[in-house]
């Protein structure tokens, strides 16, 4: 799939984040120690662990944000959804392929 890899400066030093090429709410890049590690997509109903993901944020009408930190809580692990930094300018823009496995259904149970 191809992701935006991104390139901002910020007040302190320069910032890369992995992104959709479109913004989506049901859909986003999953970092784990920041590192882009998972892509969860909500309406991709042929991997279990997006139908769990569609059940615990659409069905209950809850943010993606928020599950994905209920999710690192619950399992001990720094994840999070990285987005553009506050007073930040976009300094360069590329186009990457690369495959993110979706999250471990064992963290979802």
């Amino acid at each position: 799939m191809t992701f935006k890899l991104t390139t901002y400066k910020t007040l302190k030093g320069t910032k890369e984040i992995l992104e959709l090429k479109k913004k989506k709410s049901t859909e986003a890049i999953i970092y784990k120690d920041n590192t882009p590690s998972y892509y969860v997509d909500c309406f991709d109903l042929h991997t279990e662990s997006n139908v769990i993901m569609n059940s615990l944020v659409l069905c209950q009408q809850r943010k993606l944000s928020d599950v994905i930190k209920e999710i690192g809580k619950k399992n001990n692990i720094n994840l999070s959804i990285q987005e553009a930094p506050f007073l930040s300018f976009e300094k360069s823009v590329e186009y990457t392929e690369m495959e993110l496995p979706p999250l471990p259904e064992s963290w979802l149970n």
